[in-house]
């Protein structure tokens, strides 16, 4: 017994006879009649009252309880086609990430590679950008995912992956580098080096020095970390930048110390926007996060 010919028999029983189910599954009648006879020699059991020529077949009592057990096994063929076809979705299509540009490389590059082992038929589109181009790419569906320190609210959701303490970095020749701990407020005298306008972290440090009664003026605007603290070392100002990002592009000449009086720091979030439906590639990679971070967590 195979699941054709128990097609055979619903679509018969379906459609009430032979030969209006001989034209909707294009077989001829003679071989769609053979396959019934088959089936019901292989059982030893009559299915189908067969009329005369024109009229409508009718179920046995074992008909009826065949009829039924292969609706369910076909219901049961279905689903796992489907199934099937789902997994199919997920190991392929296009993952739309948006990444930003400070702190991607030390915390989604791992994960991005064990993504590309596992899903190697996915397409990975990965766009470097700016916290508020970031927001923007969402909205207007350019990226399904994005990284950066936003805060989650009605609008986006997500998941935390990294919260990192800032740090100031200044010359090691700077009066304040004696200092173990620095006060931001202590800061209000320096020339000052930030990221431009279009990173998140530029507007959280603007606000931070606010909260600390700290005016900044024609601070010097830079687009990468290392060129930042090459700056310090140069004796152009001081940054704040977040630990882990300081200790890798750490240079001779410039050191970094702990801030204190402030509530300031770095937070990393992989996120999306509420409510709309998202790719399988993109739920693969927020699973993969989380189980990269479960990781971490043991």
């Amino acid at each position: 017994m195979d699941l054709k010919t128990l097609q055979y028999f619903v679509d018969i029983v379906n459609c009430g006879g032979f030969n209006r189910a001989a034209e909707k599954i294009h077989i001829s009648q003679p071989a769609l009649s053979k396959s019934i006879t088959q089936l019901e020699a292989e059982l030893e059991l009559t299915l189908l009252t067969r009329g005369k020529r024109g009229t409508a077949v009718t179920l046995t009592s074992y008909g009826q309880l065949v009829y039924d057990y292969a609706q369910q096994l076909l219901s049961t063929k279905q689903a796992l086609f489907d199934e099937i076809a789902l997994l199919k979705g997920l190991h392929k299509g296009q993952l739309k990430l948006g990444l930003a540009p400070l702190g991607s490389a030390e915390l989604f590059a791992p994960i991005i590679a064990k993504y590309q082992q596992r899903y190697p038929h996915i397409n990975n589109q990965l766009l470097v950008r700016g916290g508020v181009q970031q927001t923007l790419a969402l909205k207007n569906g350019e990226i399904e995912l994005a990284t950066g320190i936003i805060e989650l609210n009605q609008e986006f959701e997500g998941i935390a992956i990294h919260t990192e303490p800032m740090v100031v970095v200044l010359p090691s020749q700077h009066p304040l580098a004696k200092q173990p701990q620095i006060s931001i407020k202590a800061l209000g005298n320096c020339e000052h080096i930030l990221f431009e306008a279009e990173f998140s972290l530029h507007e959280m440090v603007i606000n931070a020095y606010q909260q600390a009664g700290i005016s900044i003026e024609s601070p010097t605007l830079v687009n990468q970390p290392e060129f930042g603290i090459a700056l310090v070392a140069a004796g152009t100002g001081i940054m704040l930048l977040p630990k882990f990002i300081a200790e890798r592009y750490q240079l001779e000449g410039v050191v970094q110390r702990e801030l204190i009086d402030t509530n300031l720091s770095w937070k990393m979030n992989l996120f999306w926007s509420k409510g709309k439906p998202l790719s399988f590639a993109a739920m693969a990679m927020i699973e993969l996060v989380k189980e990269h971070l479960n990781q971490l967590a043991l």
